[in-house]
């Protein structure tokens, strides 16, 4: 990575007459770390993946079209976005956890418990995939790389407050799709609200998913 160049390096003063004409010395230059054309088409052609595989969950519950992995991110982001701002946190790096939080999935699909695979091996599957991915775009100081990383390891380790809202709203978000196949297709995916109640983090997530359960009950 290039460095900004030392004072002692720099050119000598020129002056014209008796006026300085050398510009102020330059504070803290920091090289464009976004990736380049080709590094940019070649990661989002891998993240196409993510609009073409369906989510597990749905699929062995044989559900008619099931929303792909993209479509769940995507309402996810959009909460993230209408969310009511709480004090202490950041909502704009929730909507960017939502975006990426699911990302691996591009390469290593929707893995569920059904699937007979470990939390351990799920992990190191994702954290692979994560890491071939960001590569592509680079993982150097500010880059996209790294940045998406930061934030799908914080989500997995739930320990910042916008981890907590963004794992809230992926519960919200599963429920909510189960409420649209329950009227859409007759379905019963009770097992789905089971699963999350009492889970939620977040006075948000309890009051999203609390209206969700709601209209359930009045359909």
């Amino acid at each position: 990575m290039a460095t900004a160049p030392s004072a002692s390096s720099s050119p000598s003063t020129a002056v014209t007459g008796d006026t300085n004409t050398t510009p102020p010395p330059s504070s803290s230059a920091v090289p464009d770390a976004s990736p380049s054309p080709f590094a940019a088409i070649e990661f989002l052609t891998v993240c196409h993946h993510l609009k073409k595989t369906k989510r597990a969950g749905w699929v062995t519950r044989d559900v008619k079209d099931p929303e792909s992995v993209a479509d769940h991110m995507y309402r996810m982001s959009l909460m993230a976005l209408i969310a009511p701002d709480v004090p202490g946190l950041d909502r704009n790096k929730c909507i960017k956890m939502a975006i990426v939080h699911d990302i691996a999935e591009a390469l290593i699909g929707d893995i569920t418990p059904l699937d007979g695979v470990s939390k351990a091996d799920k992990s190191e599957r994702e954290q692979a995939a994560l890491e071939y991915m960001c590569k592509i775009i680079g993982v150097g100081e500010g880059s996209r790389g790294k940045e998406i990383t930061e934030l799908w390891m914080d989500y997995e380790a739930n320990s910042s407050p916008e981890a907590k809202f963004v794992k809230d709203l992926d519960k919200v978000e599963m429920i909510l799709q189960a409420l649209d196949y329950e009227d859409e297709q007759g379905k019963d995916l009770d097992e789905f609200f089971c699963s999350t109640a009492g889970k939620f983090q977040t006075e948000v997530g309890k009051a999203w998913a609390s209206e969700i359960v709601s209209r359930r009950s009045n359909t």
